[in-house]
């Protein structure tokens, strides 16, 4: 921290209190100034004053400047590779972690450790750099991506097509019935909340169908398999909790204590299965990672 003391001269008499110090210190503008006179780092005669007061004769003013602590920027992501040919890459996703960013920048996120990974020609941004589906931030699990233009169009149209299986693992609150079952229904925006998806009536959203079948039965809440059929944003979310049966930890789509059972949603992209540009089609598979393992230990030992 920097401290400067000044005291008013018969010629200074009259300034605005801003004007003065922008004058003393030319390396703060004086907005900067202003800044700190409304943070209470300025004194005048041990009171703290405005950036319009007037300074007279005498005035013994102080000014104190904290510097700006500089963020430390995060360590970069290390990728797990399930598997990599000349093609594509497959990924087991951590959670925490954003897939890549809706603004120009790219840091902190999976996509910077996958550019850092594959260099990709001037089509980079054409083909968005090999991202051909997303999982949410505190999802894990298989993430697949396009390593060139090609291998990128042939995943794309697959998952148009609805070729590529995807299975996940889902802790979901209450004990779901029956043990096997589809969910058909539209997402949309929720007319209450943009930043939230919601199953909506007929013609307002998308079409979208979820199977799922029940792997256990653990006290209240129940372990699923879940297949999405169509990928639809937050799908598998939106559409367990609108049958009362949110995932534990979803705080978007749960209810408001959800953090208290776990810090994120209980959902683990845990099988991928498709047709790989190389002509072989290939499954991958991904444990549960240790923090929802935990918390399923911990249930059966400690029920709630």
């Amino acid at each position: 921290m920097s401290k400067f003391n000044f005291q008013v001269k018969a010629s200074e008499v009259g300034k605005r209190l801003d004007c003065f110090l922008t004058k003393k210190i030319s390396s703060l503008s004086r907005s900067a100034i202003q800044k700190l006179i409304k943070e209470n780092n300025v004194l005048v005669n041990n009171k703290a004053s405005r950036p319009n007061y007037l300074v007279r004769l005498g005035d013994n003013i102080v000014i104190k400047i904290v510097p700006i602590k500089k963020k430390i920027a995060a360590p970069p992501i290390s990728l797990e590779i399930i598997y990599e040919d000349d093609d594509v890459l497959v990924i087991n996703k951590p959670p925490g972690t954003v897939v890549c960013s809706e603004s120009s920048t790219c840091k902190g996120t999976l996509l910077e450790a996958i550019l850092q990974k594959i260099k990709f020609g001037p089509e980079g941004k054409e083909i968005r750099f090999g991202i051909v589906h997303r999982l949410d931030k505190d999802t894990s699990g298989i993430l697949l991506v396009a390593k060139n233009k090609k291998s990128y169009y042939h995943l794309v149209d697959l998952f148009k097509k609805r070729k590529v299986i995807k299975k996940y693992k889902a802790l979901v609150k209450g004990q779901l019935k029956p043990e096997k079952g589809i969910i058909e229904a539209p997402i949309g925006r929720s007319i209450y909340n943009r930043q939230k998806m919601a199953v909506v009536l007929p013609g307002k959203g998308k079409p979208a169908l979820t199977k799922y079948k029940v792997l256990k039965y653990l006290d209240n809440f129940t372990l699923l398999e879940v297949e999405p059929k169509t990928g639809r944003m937050h799908q598998i979310r939106v559409h367990l909790a609108s049958i009362g049966h949110p995932i534990v930890g979803d705080q978007k789509y749960g209810h408001r204590d959800q953090k208290k059972l776990l810090p994120r949603q209980f959902l683990h992209a845990f099988y991928l299965k498709c047709l790989l540009p190389s002509g072989k089609i290939k499954e991958f598979s991904s444990d549960l990672p240790s923090d929802l393992q935990n918390f399923l230990k911990e249930l059966s030992t400690h029920p709630r």
